[in-house]
């Protein structure tokens, strides 16, 4: 395997200590983790914005357009184009809030469910031949260092410092 030469250095400005050396190792192995797992994707037939709105919608259940949009980090028109890309292929259904009429949720179909499914069985799968040759006490380590980050990630929300 080749190792990419930049992969131990910084990006200038930043300080030269350990908490910055691990965030850009990190940084680098989540990229290439990232794009080794989309491989697995293929057979979704979705692109990233719409397989990324329709895992918010399995994993955090019907939601508001407006909160939607605020998730996936996009504008109010772009969420309803994905929406309606979700809803046309029998992914995604917009419901009426029935507290107030004005407000419309989101919600994933049992297909949109499905088809996620598969595709995170893929990429789990494909994740697990990556690490098929580790140790147990490698796992381990990795499982560790997963959970911790997914906690961290869990208590700060995007944007804050």
């Amino acid at each position: 395997m080749v190792k990419d030469s930049r992969q131990g250095s910084l990006p200038p400005g930043l300080p030269d200590d350990a908490l910055h050396h691990a965030a850009s190792v990190l940084h680098s192995a989540a990229l290439r983790l990232l794009r080794r797992a989309r491989t697995a994707d293929v057979e979704m037939d979705l692109d990233g914005p719409r397989a990324s709105l329709l895992s918010v919608l399995v994993f955090r259940g019907p939601l508001p357009v407006t909160r939607l949009a605020a998730i996936e980090q996009v504008s109010p028109p772009a969420i309803t184009k994905l929406v309606g890309a979700l809803e046309r292929s029998g992914l995604a259904e917009r419901r009426r809030s029935p507290e107030d009429r004005r407000v419309v949720f989101v919600a994933a179909t049992a297909a949109g469910r499905e088809l996620l499914e598969r595709g995170r069985a893929a990429r789990v799968a494909l994740i697990a031949d990556i690490l098929a040759g580790l140790t147990v006490e490698e796992l381990r380590a990795v499982g560790g260092a997963a959970d911790t980050l997914g906690a961290a990630l869990a208590t700060r929300p995007p944007g804050s410092s």
